[in-house]
């Protein structure tokens, strides 16, 4: 196991490589097992694909991640038994409304608990707020409630913009690489292991979802919520990193502003549409097809083209939160903000352009 250990220290990359071919040799099984015990998705009015789909993808994802840490180093994580709870409680409650689709509410208890599991028995959290507003250290109640708030916003913007093929595993990917490759440079190992095993589980189910034909597979819930809870926790990280160890390598002074940046495209998209429906009398949480995802394929996009236009756009957002980093935090969450109004606001014209088209 020292071995094994040393390896990750000096290859953390290697667990990348380790989590894709397991994750490939399981993935077949996987699909076998939901189409046998029909843990499918029929096609309906929100869908556009065709036949029955297994929709337990979140279970290949974490099996192939799970097993490279054991492989690797089973205390990756401080406390890591608290961590893979709430891992398990969030995977529990999104295949269970993968299968019955469990009201809201039920929902967001599902959520809180798993989020207790990380906040408070696992004890990652955000602690600091970098100065913003000239706050840097906040009372423990306070650290709580707002990593909490995070913690949710964070992984139901994830399960949110999980509706066209690839698009929630290619921003996750991005993410992830993001993550690996900054723990690496800032001397965090076992961190950035994790996260390259995360970027090997999420390339096999990318393949799968968005090249397979026959043996297509969705993430669902399962899937966006693990994949939400694995990011919040890595955010947490990155923040707690740059505001308690201020003289590491490659510090980032705006580390939540950074992170923002990289999940600009389901934050902002999830506070624009909620805004929407609310503004329309509608319940925020009642489903629509005003996503962004959405409004590309009203332009013409297919699947694939729309997933691959926002994680280009991930990346723009994400090297301006780079090339920003010591700006303050509400300078380039402006900057953020502003660019996503433009560049939704020139979407909306080119929907309405082409919408034009078809009615003339």
């Amino acid at each position: 196991m020292n071995s094994l250990t040393h390896i990750i220290c000096q290859f953390p990359y290697f667990t990348a490589i380790v989590s894709f071919l397991i994750g490939l040799g399981f993935m077949p099984v996987v699909i076998n097992i939901a189409k046998k015990k029909n843990f499918v998705v029929k096609p309906n009015k929100r869908t556009s694909h065709i036949g029955l789909v297994p929709n337990i993808g979140g279970l290949n994802i974490f099996i192939s991640f799970f097993i490279s840490l054991l492989i690797f180093n089973f205390d990756v994580f401080s406390k890591s038994q608290y961590i893979i709870l709430g891992i398990i409680i969030t995977l529990i409650v999104g295949f269970v409304d993968d299968l019955i689709d469990i009201k809201v509410k039920w929902k967001l208890l599902g959520e809180l608990v798993s989020a207790f599991f990380l906040i408070v028995l696992a004890d990652i959290r955000l602690t600091s707020l970098h100065g913003f507003l000239g706050i840097y250290f906040i009372p423990q109640f306070l650290s709580y409630l707002l990593s909490f708030f995070v913690f949710i916003v964070i992984i139901n913007a994830l399960n949110l913009i999980d509706g066209v093929d690839g698009l929630a595993s290619g921003l996750g990917i991005i993410y992830t690489i993001f993550f690996a490759i900054y723990f690496g440079l800032a001397d965090y190992p076992n961190l950035s292991a994790s996260a390259y095993a995360m970027v090997g589980s999420l390339a096999v189910f990318f393949i799968y979802n968005v090249f397979g034909k026959r043996n297509k597979i969705f993430m669902g819930d399962s899937g966006s919520l693990l994949l939400g809870y694995m990011i919040t926790l890595y955010v947490f990280e990155f923040c707690e990193i740059n505001s308690v160890d201020i003289y590491a390598n490659y510090h980032v002074n705006s580390a939540p502003a950074v992170a923002i940046s990289l999940l600009m495209v389901p934050l902002f998209d999830t506070l624009r549409v909620m805004l929407t429906r609310i503004k329309n009398g509608v319940s925020p949480f009642h489903p629509d097809k005003n996503h962004i995802h959405h409004l590309l394929l009203k332009t013409g996009l297919k699947h694939r083209q729309v997933t691959f236009v926002l994680m280009i756009v991930s990346i723009v957002f994400l090297f301006i939160g780079i090339l920003c980093r010591n700006l303050g935090i509400g300078y380039l969450v402006l900057i953020d903000f502003i660019l996503a109004c433009i560049l939704t606001f020139i979407l909306w014209r080119v929907v309405d352009r082409k919408n034009n088209q078809q009615q003339q």
